[in-house]
């Protein structure tokens, strides 16, 4: 039993009152551990959180370039005026969808993303892939982030048909022929007003699982017509295709979507 204080009697005295332990009436009773006092938990610096946010930004980072898109340098002016490479100018860095084609088919017009096919690179000099010097690291980084010229073995084109077409160049308009029909090709750009004449080639049946593709500057071109030794070694599996090209992100003044305009689907020619 325990003796508290009561509330006064008649005669105004206080007497006390008797409470059982652990009666209710007394109250609720302090929990275990009330009396002490918590010290804050310390926060963790800025410096030792700051290695582990770079770690993670460098992992998303090469998640989302390797599986999602990748921003890509254009190195030459093959898809002029397009996309820009041109010497003397400032390249385009494009977005390249490497998702794309995990649920669709490559089209006619379809801009892409290549790595070059035995047949277009058999003869080429063997790229040291050793990256032991810092400058080797810097272009690794730089392609990787767009700031920097891709793979020399990575191509980008338009591709103009798909496997089990024939295509052949040229009709009595100079134009290329898909499967008998010409093409109307609006995007073309020609280097020199004095020369707009396409070169022949074909007929060329492309082979399944392959497309056959062409820059857009026409006459400063090396695609399937030529690499490989043209006909069918030139056509580019599907298989090595990396990715769509979707978006131009650099340099500002050339922000915009790639064309992706159909050839085969164009406006009816005589």
């Amino acid at each position: 039993m325990v003796d508290v204080v009561s509330a006064s009697g008649a005669e105004g005295e206080r007497r006390p009152r008797r409470y059982r332990v652990n009666d209710e009436s007394a109250g609720p009773r302090p929990s275990r551990g009330a009396h002490r006092i918590r010290k804050p938990r310390k926060q963790r610096s800025f410096w030792k959180e700051l290695p582990i946010l770079i770690v993670v930004a460098l992992v998303l980072t090469f998640a989302i370039q390797h599986f999602v898109a990748r921003v890509y340098m254009i190195p030459s002016g093959s898809m002029e005026q397009t996309l820009h490479g041109c010497p003397g100018c400032t390249p385009d860095r494009v977005l390249v969808d490497k998702m794309i084609y995990q649920f669709t088919d490559p089209e006619p017009g379809d801009v892409v993303v290549f790595k070059g096919p035995g047949p277009w690179t058999e003869n080429d000099v063997p790229l040291d892939t050793s990256g032991e010097s810092l400058t080797d690291v810097f272009q690794d980084f730089g392609s990787l982030v767009g700031l920097a010229p891709p793979d020399e073995r990575d191509f980008v084109k338009r591709i103009i048909a798909v496997g089990g077409q024939t295509v052949r160049c040229c009709d009595g308009n100079n134009r290329v022929v898909v499967d008998g029909k010409p093409l109307y090709e609006p995007y073309l750009y020609w280097s020199s007003p004095y020369n707009q004449e396409q070169a022949e080639f074909g007929p060329v049946t492309v082979p399944a699982g392959s497309v056959w593709v062409m820059g857009d500057n026409r006459n400063n071109s090396s695609d399937s017509r030529v690499q490989g030794g043209g006909g069918v070694r030139g056509a580019v599996p599907v298989e090595n295709i990396i990715g769509k090209a979707r978006l131009i992100v650099l340099p500002p003044g050339r922000w915009g979507s790639v064309s992706d305009y159909n050839p085969q689907k164009g406006l009816p020619l005589p």
